[in-house]
């Protein structure tokens, strides 16, 4: 599984940092990095919670 970032879409709400701060961290100007792109075992989960907890829907879960 893969959590994926439109960095386009990302607005810097910072909710997705919320759900999963093991695979999204914040810049300096609080948009949305992606530092995990495969998702580890049990972390399955958050990366869903993560994607749909954007109001942009700049991340997204790929198998």
């Amino acid at each position: 599984m893969k959590l994926l970032l439109d960095s386009t879409r990302c607005q810097g709400y910072g909710l997705c940092q919320e759900h999963a701060p093991h695979l999204v961290e914040l810049d300096e100007w609080g948009y949305a990095k992606v530092i995990a792109v495969a998702v580890p075992p049990g972390g399955e989960e958050a990366a869903r919670a993560c994607a749909e907890s954007c109001p942009n829907s700049a991340l997204r879960v790929e198998k």
